[in-house]
């Protein structure tokens, strides 16, 4: 059986063990597929493995062979689940493999403004000071602050749980409005208005694109800080970006944008008290070896014939 992994690249397979995954069939791995690349490479597979390479009706009517697809992600938009379900072809995705990275993540980036590791990253300035210590910058404790969580999954869930060990306060918005079991439930303005710092975990969807807006940072303490490890289009950029300038709000941090990679005409690059990282909070070596290994997983149980992870 003839497994096609389109766009490996962004796992980095050199780093990881691919054994379980090699054992269940052929397996040819790509960096990247353009659109023609697929139909050539995939032309004899009846699996296929993507990321990002989209699998529409189209390229799907031309892959005669093709029995399975695997997203190699928890997002499953790249494939057309329709058009899959009408051809027989079961799609799987990989859950909850990187929940605790991108916990960790979170906290990674809420650091970088408590305790401002990179400003004081000096020993000449510290050979300099007369005194045992030198500081330029304020730092502050987590403890007693409120974390607000705009959704609580798999990863809202790690990243209440690390707040608690910080003695943080943990409150949450729910799309659903049930009241969490362990934490205080509020509504999103009361989040807004409470938070000292407000991460986003929601999934997007056509109602809650862009908005987190102008409006919505006009509701924020103007200590308060946004983390964004979810989707880059539930903030509005362009309005992020005078909230930032204005001082609607202290600072933001941010694994993800609207555009991946970020086009040179990004409202935000240049802005003030802004921290961006590419898109990395799920990548630790960890996570991407779970991902591999769920991928075999979900491979090996459809082979069974009891597939697990379908989306269609």
């Amino acid at each position: 059986m003839q497994i096609v992994y389109l766009d490996a690249f962004s796992s980095h397979p050199q780093e990881l063990n691919l054994s379980a995954l090699e054992q269940l069939g052929a397996l040819k791995m790509y960096d990247r597929s353009t659109r023609e690349e697929i139909l050539d490479r995939a032309k004899d597979a009846e699996i296929v493995l993507t990321n990002k390479a989209v699998l529409d009706g189209q390229i799907m009517s031309q892959l005669p062979k093709l029995k399975y697809i695997g997203v190699t992600a928890t997002g499953y938009n790249v494939v057309d689940i329709q058009a899959a379900k009408d051809r027989g072809i079961v799609v799987t995705n990989a859950k909850n493999y990187s929940s605790m990275s991108v916990a960790q993540h979170v906290f990674a980036l809420i650091l970088t403004f408590t305790n401002r590791i990179k400003e004081h990253d000096s020993i000449e300035k510290w050979t300099q000071s007369p005194d045992f210590t030198y500081y330029e910058y304020s730092l502050s404790e987590l403890a007693g602050k409120t974390i607000g969580l705009v959704g609580i999954g798999d990863i809202g869930e790690k990243v209440a749980q690390v707040a608690a060990a910080f003695e943080m306060k943990v409150l949450v918005n729910r799309k659903s409005e049930m009241q969490h079991p362990k934490y205080e439930t509020v509504s999103l303005d009361e989040l807004l208005a409470r938070a000292d710092i407000l991460s986003l975990h929601a999934p997007l969807t056509d109602e809650n694109k862009g908005f987190m807006n102008l409006e919505s940072f006009k509701k924020m303490k103007p200590s308060s800080l946004l983390i964004n490890t979810g989707r880059g289009p539930l903030v509005d950029e362009k309005d992020l970006r005078q909230a930032l300038d204005s001082g609607l709000i202290a600072g933001a941090a941010l694994d993800v944008l609207s555009n991946e990679p970020p086009t040179e005409n990004n409202p935000l690059i240049g802005a003030k008290n802004l921290v961006i990282s590419p898109h990395v909070a799920w990548a630790t070596l960890e996570a991407r070896q779970r991902l591999m290994d769920i991928v075999a997983q979900n491979i090996e149980a459809w082979q069974s014939g009891e597939p697990v992870n379908v989306v269609n």
